[in-house]
């Protein structure tokens, strides 16, 4: 079937709307993510006494949901985006608060829900596109009516998402969400003042995450002093130097097999020993170019709701990105942060799927009413 512009169906109106350069970049990068989990996965199969593939299979299982989430997610209009984002936020964090009691640890962390059959999820990954896309409908709210409380609220969504995963504890994703919310914070106009205030709360909160927090301290040492185990980082950086410009080739890697998070957190340094230092490039262009025609379209948009909460989309995925390139490069302590797309992880692949989806849905090219503001003066007296 040949679509036109003059065709109103829903697939038509969605396909000569939406930003094919971005989605054509995130299908690229799915189908590398197939090929670098196909070169990870056996070694880590053999570790767990599965068969070589069977990663590769429950891979390829989730990701049919998630690219039908990113498309879905995609065609949605603004006002269903933000009505999705306040049920991913308050249905989330019922999880995670449920998860702190009824959950399972792995690796020192209480951050997974077991259903019938052995189905997990990871509930924080769903809360976090929620929890941007509220954040910025209360920022923008703040911009249009000052009168509104929005800003104390949307604090108190930070305080409370924030605090869900330091009692996992999860000081990454923490993190990541202080870092993600600030920044929308500075895109909103506030002082310079409030910034400052919010980045010494931050360091106050990772020091005293510091001292009482166990594996936080021990990961911090290991990086800063190079102290105890630091076997996965040190064997990360050798796949790096293993690979060269060009890579050993897929499936030949020697450095692989002896990384136990390969499949997962350290994806990137597998692809820096089999696929080369020229590949892992390319990648990071293919990151940039999807966060530039995100932060592009949020440009262009008038109205603040859309400017805001595509730049957090955006922001979440670029930050989530560059953070598990650094641990891998050991330019940052470990985070257990996985690679948008590439790293397996049904829960990881699933949220960032309906994340820049979600994005997607908002960089859509569409009519905009011009925003009409009203004087400060004019609400006080009105």
């Amino acid at each position: 079937m040949k679509l036109t512009r003059t065709d109103r169906s829903l697939i038509a109106e969605w396909w000569f709307s939406v930003d094919r350069g971005m989605l054509g970049a995130l299908f690229i990068l799915i189908m590398i993510g197939v090929l670098v989990i196909l070169a990870a996965s056996p070694a880590a199969a053999h570790r767990f006494g599965v068969e070589p593939f069977y990663f590769v299979k429950r891979h390829l299982i989730y990701l049919g949901p998630a690219l039908v989430l990113l498309i879905g997610a995609s065609m949605l209009p603004p006002a269903m985006i933000r009505r999705t984002g306040l049920f991913l936020f308050a249905g989330g964090l019922i999880l995670v608060v449920l998860a702190l009691f009824q959950g399972i640890e792995k690796n020192g962390a209480v951050r997974w829900l077991v259903f019938a059959g052995g189905f997990s999820i990871q509930p924080s990954e769903f809360v976090k596109p929620g929890f941007v896309i509220l954040s910025a409908w209360l920022l923008s709210e703040a911009v249009k009516r000052p009168d509104v409380p929005a800003l104390p609220i949307a604090m108190c969504l930070l305080l409370a998402f924030v605090g869900s995963l330091v009692l996992q504890p999860d000081i990454g994703q923490a993190g990541l969400a202080v870092l993600t919310w600030s920044a929308l914070f500075f895109l909103a106009g506030y002082s310079l003042y409030w910034i400052a205030l919010a980045a010494i709360a931050s360091i106050a909160a990772f020091i005293t995450a510091y001292f009482a927090i166990a594996h936080v301290q021990s990961r911090v040492d290991r990086f800063l002093f190079e102290g105890g185990d630091t076997h996965q980082t040190d064997t990360a950086i050798s796949a790096f130097r293993e690979g060269g410009w060009f890579g050993r080739g897929p499936g030949e890697g020697l450095i692989t097999p002896k990384l136990a998070d390969a499949y997962t957190d350290y994806i990137f340094a597998v692809i820096a020993e089999e696929f080369g230092l020229i590949f892992c490039l390319f990648l990071v262009c293919l990151y940039a170019f999807i966060v530039w025609r995100g932060f592009r379209a949020a440009g262009r948009s008038r109205d603040p709701f859309i400017r805001f909460a595509l730049s957090g989309l955006i922001m979440l995925f670029g930050f989530q990105t560059l953070i598990n390139m650094a641990v891998n490069v050991n330019m940052a302590p470990a985070k257990g942060m996985t690679l948008p797309f590439l790293s397996y992880g049904g829960s990881s692949l699933t949220s960032m799927a309906l994340t820049i989806g979600l994005a997607l849905g908002l960089a859509r090219r569409r009519a905009e009413p011009v925003p009409v503001y009203r004087p400060q003066s004019e609400i006080v007296a009105g």
